[in-house]
């Protein structure tokens, strides 16, 4: 069995004491000290307000089924969560438990931050690991070499797919038939009725109704993978931006913009974002994870979920997210802080809340079912969330390897491609060498971590 006992490293320190202010919140984090004969535990975590209220109600009820344990809870907004984070780990002030990307598994299992927490899974009475989606479980396992497989460094959050949404009352108002939830359109298609529904809808002159508006870093994946391209091949050592199918997709992507005028300019994005524009009912496509529902419970206009535009494979594809709950190396109490995140993660209680404040889809297969069969909460089609999981949904490409930079790098520079002032061609040429440069880095710092 692989044990991360080693303390945090020097490495690890040099990298990240440049980031931020020690997180003041967690000071007390680690002490284990009693207030009154009780634990104390502190837990970190981000999310939309909707999200954040959800889980405050929720860590009251933890301490409701747990009246010997208390817990102070550190909200960060998304932003600056990772930048708080590790601000935390230089400072030696750790959370008890807190939520942690999955591509930072290995480099936080081999540096001592987070705890094997196997033992308190395994042994939970109120954790059934058979029904939990293992493709969100595995993202948290890690045998000290291989990623989902062996000790459980974390349980998921959630497991989520970035769905496509549409407004279905744009749809209907303009009298174009709805798309059909089982079957994407294929590019071609989606442009098509995208061009369709971009209008003055006014008279002034101006276009105020767009086709779509997607953001690139997390909307470019599902276009790149269904036309048989990706970031990195399957040996996870390579960069393969440059591959032709990639080249497309992203010059398609790009030429909504600017070649088929479907999607806002970066100016027109200044004056009202498209997520602002979605919300007002001013685009015809947008992406939907669960935790949007609570918040588009309200939206003026009805929409629903379908598969994404297929590219030369005939086939969707998106993206699976997820955040782990894990637990520090460093906490006084164990036993206390891994109850808390498989109440958060796995415990039915625990889920109930906050699958009933719309934030999320159930992280139990047979409760997830019955979730999606139920038409009467918005959206219709939840089916969609659970297809991305079981059909077509794919990990980020930076979970698979020890570091994120030579991923991150991708999207530094790439807005000229976004406004038509470089081509794709020209852009990956730039930046595979770039990025191939911080993947071989990132290879060589995991070899190195392994032989401590």
């Amino acid at each position: 069995m692989f044990k991360a006992s080693k303390k945090i490293s020097a490495l690890l320190f040099l990298a990240i004491l440049v980031v931020g202010t020690i997180l003041s919140g967690c000071g007390n984090s680690t002490s284990g000290s009693a207030s009154g004969g009780k634990t104390q535990l502190t837990f970190m975590f981000r999310g939309q307000p909707k999200e954040l209220a959800a889980y405050q109600s929720t860590v009251k009820k933890f301490e409701q089924s747990h009246p010997n344990v208390q817990v102070t809870v550190v909200s960060v907004a998304p932003d600056q969560y990772d930048t708080k984070l590790k601000a935390a780990i230089a400072g030696h002030k750790i959370p008890d438990v807190f939520f942690y990307n999955p591509a930072q598994v290995k480099a936080y299992v081999n540096s001592g931050v987070l705890l094997d927490i196997t033992k308190y899974v395994e042994g939970s009475k109120d954790v059934k690991l058979s029904d939990m989606w293992a493709k969100g479980v595995n993202k948290y396992r890690y045998d000290g070499k291989n990623l989902g497989k062996g000790e459980i460094y974390g349980l998921p959050k959630d497991i989520s797919g970035f769905a496509l949404g549409y407004n279905k009352t744009m749809f209907e108002k303009a009298g174009i038939p709805l798309p059909d939830k089982d079957k994407p359109y294929t590019w071609d298609e989606f442009i098509k009725v995208a061009k369709q529904l971009t209008k003055d809808t006014n008279g002034d002159g101006k276009v105020d109704q767009y086709g779509t508006g997607f953001n690139v870093q997390w909307a470019l994946q599902p276009f790149v993978w269904d036309n048989g391209a990706d970031f990195i091949n399957k040996a996870h050592t390579k960069v393969t931006i440059t591959n032709p199918k990639f080249v497309e997709a992203l010059q398609w992507f790009a030429d909504q913009q600017n070649k088929y005028k479907v999607t806002p300019s970066i100016s027109e994005a200044q004056t009202l974002d498209t997520y602002q524009r979605w919300m007002k009912g001013q685009l015809a496509f947008f992406p939907v994870g669960p935790w949007d529902m609570a918040t588009y419970a309200s939206l003026p206009f009805d929409y629903d979920l379908i598969p994404w535009p297929a590219g030369s494979t005939g086939k969707s594809a998106t993206w699976i997210g997820s955040l782990g709950i894990g637990v520090a190396s460093t906490t006084k109490n164990a036993k206390a802080a891994s109850e808390l995140a498989t109440y958060l993660s796995a415990d039915q209680e625990g889920q109930k809340a906050l699958v009933d404040a719309q934030i999320q889809l159930p992280n139990s297969v047979t409760v997830a079912k019955d979730w999606a069969a139920n038409t009467s909460v918005k959206p219709a089609n939840k089916q969609e969330f659970l297809d991305i999981i079981n059909d077509y949904g794919r990990s980020f490409p930076a979970e698979f390897t020890y570091t994120g930079e030579w991923y991150d790098e991708f999207f530094k520079n790439i807005q000229p491609v976004l406004d038509g002032k470089k081509t794709a061609a020209q852009y990956v040429k730039e930046e595979q060498p770039k990025m191939q440069k911080l993947l071989d880095a990132s290879i060589q710092q995991e070899k190195q971590s392994e032989k401590k």
